[in-house]
């Protein structure tokens, strides 16, 4: 087997040797052992499955987080004539069901999703009906909740592995704490001699922590690049907050004659993807982003990258820098420090925290839409009546999961549409009876209007000789072959409920604690990186050995990090001290107590509970939650009058007035 991989090492991917630990990770996998892989960013993670797959007999299925990491990955795929797909949103007309066609024949060895798609039941009944040999996890310290990327969602792929049948699992990532890497292993069962680590320390990478007042950041900023781009022609990242921040900097940028652009999820699908496209075909120099922008981006040339606004975390701020000097090249990573923005950072946390009273409202739900030990929901309505943000709710039902309450059983959609594209009887005739019959019924049972036909589920399950999979299988058979397109929305999730947990009085407080408990470290690591950028040791080894700097299997390797790197802003004798550099202000205690009051005011015939104290410390902060979207809080006098101000710090503000 080792002369075969390095015969497609050499013929199809056209590299003469491997990098540090792919070799190891592709003969555990092709000798039966799954596999957790850490290598720094950039070092060749992806080869890992790549080659592997070519060698086994069965479809590879990779869990992707971005669309962007997914796209990159195909094109490089499609140079080297790996047949290899996704399934995902941008697909139009009758694409996924070809590449459906294409995995069942065969012909696709590779095949890339994001982990919501096994959410979809059109997905799992054809993913159900093909064999897998792997499963690929990319990015896969967003499987643990003591990452800093921790994706509710991607806790069930270890149940999606077992229910599948996948006899292989590698899971990849840059950025893993010990913590991080020992959970990350137990849930896929992978023996602690199956870690790969290479070491993360990398040596063509200068960091710097500047103290720099906010009035001058942009100036600063735009001296450095020019400095930067005169020395070496490279290209490089700023990263910033906030989207307004974005287009505030590079407008600036521009003007000082740098050729910069924004980015950031606000942008559109199509604007972003140019803004990438120009970027990587180096038409633009410097990008301005929020930490939309990054992952999958694999451009070896990138100089430079800045932190305008302190990053979310040290694992965000490793991620980040990370995108530098993949080329083995002098690359400068300088980050533009104070504490005027530490409030920013802390109000993403803060503003993820549910209420006790929004938490109560989903087991309120889950007690009264209980129908014989079924629960139904879906996703936008529960957020908008618990008030709580889809991604924390998302982490709350997982949590409900974990506690027993709810199971999950299945997810449906709502509404299935169809639009013929020959008349029915012609589609008729090219069945049997049995399958005419069939047919009938499912066309009986949609109400055809001028071009779409709606399909009720409800009317046509009432003959019980019909299942609903039947349907959904003969329906994309049908479009398959080219006679009906056919819709589908509306996304509901099937829970069973277990109705002794789900009556423990004491369920909605443990929750509430979880998430204030989970806050409180994500505060922590907030002032931990904070610490870390005011180290006066090496920053390079502080890094590492953040990151547990080692390798498995290799007792006597302590670390690729020396003590003192020689790149780095302290070792250069620069230990930078952070302060704020703008003062601060408050609004009068009269005004906060007016502005309050027209909070109360505005939302009291449209909300049944009264406001706790965590809405109005949202509301002056201008945290954005689904409460105050969909009643237009924003238009109100005070929304984020004390925006520039911590959030505990409001807190102990509103607790000391006289309401």
């Amino acid at each position: 087997m080792n002369c075969q991989v390095n015969q497609s090492l050499q013929q199809t991917f056209g590299f003469d040797s491997f990098r540090q630990g792919q070799e190891q990770t592709i003969n555990q996998l092709l000798n039966g052992h799954s596999t957790l892989s850490i290598f720094p960013t950039g070092s060749g993670k992806s080869l890992c499955y790549q080659l592997t797959a070519l060698h086994l007999p069965h479809l590879t299925l990779v869990v992707s987080p971005l669309l962007a990491l997914m796209k990159d990955q195909l094109e490089f795929l499609a140079s080297k004539g790996i047949a290899a797909a996704s399934i995902d949103s941008t697909l139009k007309g009758n694409q996924a069901q070809e590449i459906m066609s294409a995995v069942r024949s065969g012909d696709i060895k590779i095949l890339m999703v994001s982990v919501e798609r096994f959410k979809n039941e059109r997905f799992r009944q054809f993913i159900q009906s093909v064999s897998v040999s792997m499963l690929v996890v990319d990015e896969a310290h967003c499987i643990s909740e003591w990452g800093h990327n921790f994706r509710p969602d991607y806790l069930k792929l270890p149940s999606y592995k077992k229910a599948l049948n996948i006899p292989l699992t590698l899971l990849l990532t840059a950025t893993a704490t010990k913590k991080v890497k020992h959970d990350m292993a137990e849930k896929f069962a992978i023996n602690e001699h199956h870690i790969v680590q290479t070491g993360f320390y990398r040596s063509n990478l200068d960091l710097s922590v500047v103290p720099v007042a906010s009035a001058t950041k942009s100036a600063y900023l735009a001296k450095q690049i020019q400095q930067q781009t005169h020395f070496n022609s490279g290209c490089g990242i700023v990263y910033v907050t906030l989207q307004h921040s974005a287009e505030q900097v590079a407008a600036y940028l521009q003007k000082s004659g740098i050729n910069a652009s924004a980015y950031h999820a606000g942008f559109d699908s199509d604007t972003r993807s140019q803004i990438q496209t120009d970027f990587m075909a180096g038409k633009i120099q410097v990008i301005v982003a929020t930490i939309a922008f990054g992952m999958g981006i694999d451009k070896s040339d990138i100089r430079f990258v800045f932190h305008y606004d302190l990053p979310k975390s040290i694992e965000n701020y490793s991620q980040e820098i990370g995108r530098a000097g993949r080329d083995g090249q002098l690359a400068h990573c300088i980050t533009l420090a104070n504490l005027d923005g530490l409030n920013t950072v802390e109000n993403f946390v803060y503003g993820d925290t549910p209420e006790l009273s929004g938490i109560e409202h989903v087991i309120n739900n889950i007690q009264q839409e209980t129908v014989h030990s079924r629960w139904e929901l879906q996703l936008l309505q529960l957020s908008n009546g618990s008030n709580i943000k889809q991604l924390p709710l998302k982490t709350l039902l997982v949590q409900l999961e974990l506690a027993g309450v709810i199971e999950p059983m299945h997810a449906y959609f709502s509404d299935f549409r169809i639009k013929l594209l020959q008349p029915i009887q012609q589609i008729l005739a090219g069945f049997n009876e049995q399958r005419q019959s069939f047919l009938s019924a499912i066309f009986k049972a949609t109400a055809f209007k001028k071009v779409w036909g709606s399909l009720s589920f409800d009317n046509l399950l009432q003959d019980k000789s019909i299942e609903r999979h039947r349907v959904i299988t003969a329906l994309e058979y049908l479009q398959e072959q080219q006679m009906i397109v056919l819709e589908t929305k509306g996304m509901t999730e099937v829970f069973k409920v277990n109705s002794h947990e789900l009556s423990d009085p004491a369920l909605a407080k443990n929750l509430h604690d979880y998430f204030v408990d989970k806050e409180e470290k994500e505060i922590k690591r907030i002032a931990a990186l904070v610490r870390f950028f005011q180290l006066d040791s090496c920053l390079s080894f502080n890094l590492a050995r953040y990151f547990d700097d080692k390798r498995f299997n290799d007792p006597l390797f302590e670390g690729n990090a020396p003590n003192k790197c020689g790149h780095c802003s302290v070792c250069r004798g620069e230990v930078a001290q952070l302060s704020y550099s703008q003062q601060t202000h408050w609004p009068s205690d009269e005004s906060l107590v007016n502005n309050a009051l027209g909070l109360k005011l505005h939302l009291a015939e449209k909300i049944t509970q009264p406001l706790t104290i965590e809405s109005y410390c949202r509301f002056f902060a201008g945290m954005t939650v689904p409460l105050f979207g969909r009643n237009k809080v924003k238009q109100l006098a005070g929304f984020a009058s004390c925006g520039s101000q911590r959030y505990q710090d409001i807190r102990e503000k509103l607790a000391l007035l006289n309401w």
